[in-house]
């Protein structure tokens, strides 16, 4: 083969080899749920799923978080007025998700460093809260707000109060029960598996789960969205029409 002809393949042979598939090094951690789907009908009470999965090497720990569809959440503060109780200030936070659980095979702080948590947001008080355009606050200002968000949706059973524990079987397979409440958000949620050594993550995986509305809920899911004036208006004259039903029964 001639130099020049050398050249002139040489581009070809750099574009074959980006293409060819490499060896994939091994992952630390693989885990699946065992559902991806969460159907929401009008019988739906909240429901279990069931994640398992395996490591690479044993001796080291797993932590799982769950996260939700991002929503903006507005907190108030009420100050009592006299007999009365009045909002004295707000705090708007954007993209806050509307549910999030965290489970771990150890307690949060003996898995990693505190820096640790909050670069990968594994607990609840290492999620990064991002407020919205607002006059400027100082962190000691925010605090008691995102601390009240957080109780909120504990309180809600949206926000997980304490790290759900991982059980191992054997030296390397693991497995946790993720719990949704009945009041969950449809949309697709994310699930992140996170293995740790020596108080650090060390590999990761994502998986996806969707929470969806099937059925006739999905339908008056849908009418309410996208029709909420004709919705609203149903809702009345069906609340009037149970109203008088009830009535003429009564009498009789």
């Amino acid at each position: 083969m001639t130099l020049r002809r050398l050249v002139l393949l040489l581009p070809c042979l750099l574009a074959v080899a980006a293409i060819v598939p490499r060896p994939v090094a091994a992952q630390g951690v693989v885990a699946d749920l065992s559902d991806h789907l969460i159907a929401i009908t009008t019988a739906f009470s909240g429901t279990d799923v069931l994640l398992f999965g395996a490591l690479d090497e044993a001796g080291t720990d797993v932590a799982v978080v769950v996260r939700g569809p991002e929503t903006d959440e507005i907190v108030r503060h009420k100050t009592r007025v006299g007999p009365i109780w009045l909002n004295t200030g707000e705090m708007t936070f954007a993209k806050a998700p509307s549910y999030y659980a965290v489970a771990s095979s150890k307690p949060l702080e003996e898995l990693a460093d505190p820096g640790e948590l909050r670069r990968h947001g594994i607990g609840t008080h290492n999620l990064g809260f991002e407020r919205m355009a607002s006059p400027r606050a100082s962190p000691g200002e925010v605090r008691p707000f995102v601390d009240a968000l957080i109780r909120n949706k504990q309180r809600e059973a949206l926000y997980t109060s304490h790290a759900v524990p991982i059980r191992f079987i054997g030296p390397r397979l693991f497995r946790t029960t993720l719990s949704f409440p009945a009041n969950v958000r449809p949309g697709q949620y994310e699930v992140q598996v996170f293995e740790v050594r020596d108080r650090a993550v060390v590999s990761a995986q994502h998986n996806a789960l969707l929470v969806s509305k099937i059925g006739v809920e999905a339908d008056i899911y849908d009418a309410a969205h996208r029709h909420p004036a004709l919705y609203g208006l149903a809702s009345v004259v069906l609340a009037i029409v149970a109203g008088w039903a009830a009535s003429v029964m009564f009498k009789k």
